[in-house]
């Protein structure tokens, strides 16, 4: 089963935000949030709300417990970009871009490693 939580219109560039979500990818959704936690960057404390808030939609929603949840995708999109401009010389105006971003993520529960059939030894 999928949980997605979503944050909109976070006031920082996606580029900035992408860099975060690269390093939590694929990981427990536990261990995840610790990482967050001590990460360097104002993008972690953005993605580890989300984050929270995922892991909160599975345990109440779906009924679902945050030891068995692992992040399937966490994706960054460009959102709105507000515009302004900044006074340049000789009457002239420089434009300034505001840039925003949506931060998605995407939790499912993880299932126990079943052994593949290239594991099995045949005796002949």
């Amino acid at each position: 089963m999928e949980v997605k939580a979503l944050t909109k219109s976070v006031r920082m560039s996606a580029f900035k935000v992408r860099e975060v979500t690269r390093v939590i990818q694929g990981l427990p959704a536990v261990d995840a949030l610790d990482m967050l936690r001590f990460y360097p960057k104002k993008a972690a404390h953005l993605i580890s709300k989300t984050l929270a808030t995922a892991i909160a939609n599975a345990e109440h929603n779906n009924s679902l417990r945050r030891e068995n949840l692992v992040i399937k995708e966490a994706v960054v999109g460009e959102g709105p970009t507000f515009k302004r401009f900044q006074p340049k010389a000789r009457g002239s105006a420089g434009p300034i871009r505001k840039r925003t971003s949506h931060i998605r993520i995407i939790l499912t529960e993880a299932t126990p490693a079943q052994p593949s059939s290239k594991d099995k030894t045949k005796k002949s």
